[in-house]
């Protein structure tokens, strides 16, 4: 019996070791090649490149590629670096080559652009950032960072020369270790911008301005000045002087345009309570609306004082002292009679006729 028992317990164990060899296979992983490769690092190791790489993992074998690039390795080269070190039997899984991308955070060249002229907002004078045109001494081209420098693009220092427009900016940029910063600087100038109505022709004074005379164009604000016309206003009103085409117009140059001209005939208007008076003249000088003008009655031959209300119109007040009505129109005398006397009702009849 005793025999017995010891032959079956030997059998038992000789049936059992090639499963325990087998489960002990199952638990050491063999060493798998990736198709791809990420890294942050300038350094590939063997841990990039394989699968289950164990105690080599730290090892490095390779350079990254640039900042932001891939790159490609044969396999049979990758095949031979590993084996230098010792790490055999990777399974390559029919991968002919191992494409190797190194991860990298980019900073485009607008984006720079934008935060440079962010950063002279408001300095000394400048306007709003959206009104800054830089050009920089050297040309901003995409920067490309480690992909750990995740902070903000902050301005460390910032220096702006209102007498030559020159700006000086540096930024920081923090990274995850928290440890180190990367440093950025631009220099170059800086011309604020404002939108002007500029002039498409000569003009000569007195011209009334039409919407093809006007153009609206963004120019350096020092050329400008603080009083550029607006090109919807500036339509329609009247050049106090001559200006030469391709010139910013600037408020100052424009008034009303002039509904009285000097030697115009024009119509002579006194109205008061139930009563619309109108007689010919001629201006004796230029008035816009709202204007105190001189006028030549050509009926009595003497100059009359009115204020310009329309075009061609000038309306007078004859002071008179309180009287009846009968007594106020049989006032006026026959060489100042007005050509028509009408109601309010009639005046615009009357106005067609003269």
């Amino acid at each position: 019996m005793i025999i017995r028992s010891v032959l079956v317990t030997a059998l038992l164990l000789a049936a059992s070791l090639p499963a325990v060899a087998q489960e002990k296979e199952d638990t050491i992983a063999s060493p798998v090649l990736r198709a791809q490769v990420t890294v942050e690092s300038d350094i590939v190791r063997i841990g990039d490149m394989i699968e289950n790489a164990g105690t080599a993992a730290q090892i490095p074998i390779y350079r990254s590629p640039d900042l932001g690039t891939t790159g490609s390795l044969p396999t049979t080269q990758v095949i031979n670096a590993l084996q230098a070190h010792q790490v055999i039997g990777v399974d390559t899984r029919g991968i002919k080559q191992v494409s190797v991308t190194r991860l990298a955070r980019i900073l485009d060249a607008k984006e720079i652009a934008s935060q440079v002229a962010h950063a002279l907002e408001h300095r000394s004078g400048l306007g709003e950032a959206a009104n800054l045109n830089l050009t920089f001494d050297r040309d901003v081209q995409d920067v490309r960072l480690e992909a750990s420098n995740t902070g903000a693009l902050q301005a460390a220092a910032v220096r702006y020369d209102a007498r030559n427009g020159r700006f000086d900016v540096s930024f920081e940029i923090a990274s995850d270790s928290g440890i180190s910063r990367t440093k950025l600087r631009f220099t170059g100038v800086a011309i604020e911008m404002i939108e002007a109505a500029v002039l498409t022709r000569n003009v000569e004074r007195g011209e009334l301005l039409k919407a093809s005379d006007v153009v609206t164009e963004r120019r350096p604000k020092a050329e400008v000045g603080n009083d550029p016309a607006d090109r919807t206003r500036a339509v329609g009103m009247q050049m106090r002087k001559g200006s030469r085409a391709g010139q910013p117009l600037h408020v100052t140059d424009l008034g009303k345009p002039d509904l009285v001209q000097r030697d115009d005939n024009v119509t002579l208007i006194y109205e008061a309570a139930g009563i619309y008076l109108t007689m010919r003249g001629k201006a004796v000088e230029n008035g816009t609306e709202g204007d105190t003008v001189t006028v030549l009655n050509l009926q009595s031959k003497r100059n009359i004082v009115g204020t310009v209300i329309g075009r061609g119109q000038v309306a007078v007040s004859v002071p008179t002292p309180r009287l009846s009505a009968v007594e106020t129109t049989s006032s006026i005398s026959a060489t100042d009679a007005p050509v028509s006397v009408a109601s309010r009702n009639n005046a615009q009849t009357n106005s067609n006729a003269e």
